[in-house]
């Protein structure tokens, strides 16, 4: 019943322990990670283990945008600049413990792929995505 899906909670869906990068990693460095891995996103920690931002695909690829200033970015150039360079400082997360619903009605209104996800003392403890709200959905609907 689909009344299930509204007691699942970010938590139980979420990916534990998300591939995260630092600030100081590189462009090309991050473009081998989006390589490697099928993910919209790295959530970027810096040392202390803080989450400081998020680095998307889109943010990597602005980086390479036309400017009135420069007309034919240098590749090397900039695939030399760091995640602190491109990334999103102002991410929106969501609470582990918050209810699935809401981080859906997030990604719909915000039209996100993956949010991340923090405990209650603001550290990250993973990512929820589209996929992962989507298995929570197929489950709600096979619960006998």
């Amino acid at each position: 019943m689909m009344i299930t899906f509204l007691d699942y909670r970010v938590g139980t869906y979420m990916t534990a322990k998300p591939v995260t990068v630092p600030p100081t990693m590189t462009l090309r460095q991050l473009q081998a990670l989006f390589d490697r891995h099928d993910f919209n996103s790295f959530p970027v920690v810096d040392g202390a283990g803080a989450m400081v931002g998020l680095a998307t695909k889109l943010d990597f690829l602005k980086a390479f945008a036309f400017t009135t200033r420069q007309l034919v970015p240098h590749y090397d150039e900039l695939m030399e600049r760091t995640v602190a360079d491109v990334m999103t400082a102002a991410v929106v997360d969501v609470d582990a413990d918050s209810p699935l619903t809401r981080a859906l009605q997030l990604m719909v209104e915000r039209r996100a792929r993956s949010f991340p996800v923090v405990d209650r003392d603001g550290a990250l403890v993973g990512v929820i995505s589209r996929d992962d709200i989507m298995r929570a959905l197929k489950n709600a609907t096979t619960v006998t």
